[in-house]
């Protein structure tokens, strides 16, 4: 896989697929219809609900192209199996700033409506962690400055 290729599961893939599919049908003509309908209440500088649907239809649209190119570039299918190293699709034990946590490395979209957290491969701490081995340690910078330290613990494929 290269940098653009994220793995999903079918689950994901599908759930993804469908809701691409109501975006781009019923999801866009309903905002369609609620822009038009504001618009027929007259002045359209001061009018909330003209406003709140065309920010919608924004919102919408990037949504649109956002899961177009993940799925064009998705591989689909089981986790990878891995060889203990972290790598998308795993579920990762790591003790961060002593601290112990559990979370799933890959993209957020795969979690879907589950709590478990998820940290990106292109992440400041997934790029650090990105092919470490359990008993490894790793540092890196975290957004507000600071330099933590992470050691892997454990990784398994995430069955979902």
């Amino acid at each position: 896989m290269d940098e653009n290729t994220q793995w999903l599961s079918q689950e994901a893939y599908d759930r993804l697929s469908a809701e691409l599919d109501h975006l781009k049908g019923p999801g866009r003509q309903e905002i369609v219809d609620r822009i038009a309908s504001a618009r027929d209440e007259g002045d359209l500088k001061e009018n909330g609900g003209y406003h709140a649907a065309k920010e919608e239809q924004g919102k919408a649209e990037a949504r649109i192209r956002y899961l177009e190119q993940l799925l064009e570039n998705a591989y689909v299918g089981e986790a990878p199996k891995g060889d203990g190293t972290v790598q998308p699709g795993q579920l990762v034990k790591a003790k961060v700033a002593g601290r112990e946590l559990e979370f799933l490395f890959g993209n957020r979209e795969i979690a879907g409506d589950s709590d478990l957290t998820v940290y990106s491969p292109t992440s400041p701490m997934g790029e650090a962690i990105s092919g470490a081995k359990p008993g490894d340690k790793v540092s890196y910078t975290a957004p507000n400055g600071r330099d933590l330290e992470v050691e892997i613990l454990s990784t398994e494929p995430y069955t979902g």
